[in-house]
């Protein structure tokens, strides 16, 4: 009698062994919502979810216009003005044919080689073939190198442009009671608002953090570059979550809140908000109540 591997034993029964998802309130503990499942199910539910989602991506790289945003893939509306530009490339040899030999009968009658022209162009447009093996249909060098710098220039173009015209949206960084306001003739280019110390400290818009550091006057400070030239600076920090070189999304934590700086007269967060080198009004683009 053979005995079964007792680690192939181990391991079909760890697949099999159920266990019990609860979901609880924070502050009451009661049970919100309770799933019953085993290992084995979460790989099977897992693993359908993964082949979904790699043949949903296909189908729309393939068969939606989605596939203009992916890099790499040319413009629709690129090849429909390609195509027409090579029918008019067409009609423009023809006409180019007909005028030359139009040129050369008249270039006859001056030179009295004939006494008398005929000429209908109409009819030497039809009349004129041309003869696709002995035309040479292979782009010179100065049409390749214009081919690669119109696809180097509209393979990003929607990206450029998107980020270029986007209406940016600032979002508060923190919600609390502002205790002083704007003032330019006093030289206080921020708004404070005093909140509880450790109180996450989030990024008002998309941006890259350019600086993330430790100051005598101001304490933990976190500066967040954004597009349009917007830079959006939060100081007084008790701690910083982010380095410098860090992309940041909207509403993502950078710091927490504190009491930090010479400064400093509470726990507060110094928020200024420069645009193209200049400071603004934050409040009149945020909502911090």
């Amino acid at each position: 009698m053979t005995k079964k591997p007792k680690n192939k034993g181990k391991f079909r029964q760890k697949l099999i062994n159920k266990y019990r998802l609860v979901i609880l309130n924070e502050n009451t503990f009661e049970e919100k919502l309770t799933f019953k499942l085993n290992r084995l199910n979460v790989f099977i539910f897992g693993s359908l979810f993964s082949i979904i989602l790699i043949v949903a991506t296909i189908f729309l790289i393939a068969f939606t216009p989605l596939r203009e945003y992916i890099p790499g893939y040319s413009s629709t509306k690129l090849k429909k003005e390609a195509t027409q530009l090579v029918y008019k490339v067409d009609s423009l040899e023809q006409v180019l044919e007909v005028n030359n030999v139009y040129i050369k009968k008249v270039k006859e009658l001056l030179t009295g080689e004939v006494s008398e022209v005929l000429f209908d162009k109409d009819s030497a447009l039809q009349v004129i073939q041309y003869d696709k093996d002995t035309m040479n249909l292979e782009p010179s060098e100065v049409d390749l190198e214009f081919r690669q710098e119109i696809e180097r220039a509209d393979r990003y173009s929607i990206f450029n442009e998107a980020t270029k015209d986007a209406d940016i949206v600032f979002f508060a960084p923190v919600v609390g009671t502002l205790t002083e306001g704007y003032n330019a003739k006093l030289k206080h280019f921020a708004v404070d608002i005093a909140v509880e110390m450790g109180t996450p400290v989030k990024t008002v818009a998309d941006g890259t953090v350019i600086f993330a550091e430790w100051t005598a006057q101001t304490g933990h400070v976190i500066i967040v570059e954004h597009i349009q030239g917007f830079i959006s600076i939060y100081k007084h920090n008790t701690s910083l979550h982010k380095q410098q070189g860090d992309l940041v999304v909207s509403g993502e934590v950078i710091a927490s809140a504190g009491d930090t700086g010479e400064l400093s007269t509470g726990p507060h967060l110094h928020f200024e908000l420069w645009n193209e080198g200049y400071p603004v009004n934050p409040i009149n683009y945020i909502d911090f109540e």
